[in-house]
């Protein structure tokens, strides 16, 4: 896998400190899956252990969260959508506007790519899952602020813990800037391959609206990511 070259203090970094599963119901978690971890973010209080049992539960938890502004504007949570137990999960941005009236991840022309891309490479996107950094719409659409990424993590990183997926594809900047703890952008790593956690990997590839927005080219290059991340479903 390619060495990742970041400023320093930007670096891969190893995810959050294990955490044990003992006394917990796992059920929403694929069999083997490594142990879950803190759910602690940039100085954001966990979550209670009540709350990581499972994947229902932690769902339940998040569509009451306050835990940032974002609460007083959403129209709803966007949790995300898919197979519990997915080998692939799709890490993008936050929702937009048709996902915060739908109350599901990438449902819009983004979404519509998303689902051709994964369609290209043999699967569906119920053999998925997707989730985003955030789970609340930002007003007007725009880029989630620090604070919220933050107060929003500690259900990312359950997400990740529950459903343990082997690859995980960060789509666009934000997401993979957070999950690779690194300042280099998505043109520079798209479509590599970085450890991440005990057993897995993490793909960053172009956002599907970045693709909308910049056309062929783009286009051109989220396939070759989805090449990347098919071979890699087939070797991690």
């Amino acid at each position: 896998m390619p060495a990742l070259s970041t400023p320093s203090g930007a670096g891969l970094t190893p995810s959050l400190g294990a955490r044990t599963a003992a006394g917990r119901d796992v059920s929403d978690r694929r069999p083997g899956a490594p142990g879950r971890r803190s759910s602690v973010a940039s100085g954001v209080s966990t979550l209670g252990d009540d709350v990581l049992g499972s994947l229902s539960t932690l769902r339940d938890h998040a569509l009451g969260c306050t835990r940032c502004p974002l609460a007083e504007t959403r129209t709803q949570v966007v949790f995300g959508v898919g197979d519990p137990h997915a080998d692939l999960m799709f890490v993008g941005e936050g929702p937009g506007a048709d996902e915060d009236r739908i109350g599901e991840p990438f449902v819009g022309r983004a979404g519509k790519l998303l689902t051709t891309l994964i369609e290209g490479i043999g699967l569906t996107r119920d053999d998925v899952y997707i989730a985003n950094v955030v789970k609340c719409r930002p007003p007007g659409n725009r880029d989630p602020l620090p604070f919220e990424i933050a107060s929003c993590r500690p259900y990312l990183e359950a997400q990740l813990d529950l459903i343990a997926p082997r690859v995980v594809v960060t789509l666009g900047n934000f997401a993979t800037k957070l999950l690779l703890d690194t300042k280099v952008g998505i043109t520079k790593l798209r479509g590599q391959q970085f450890p991440f956690r005990e057993q897995s990997v993490i793909i960053p590839a172009l956002h599907p609206s970045a693709v909308l927005r910049n056309g062929g080219a783009a286009l051109a290059q989220a396939r070759a990511d989805f090449v990347v991340i098919r071979r890699a479903l087939a070797t991690t």
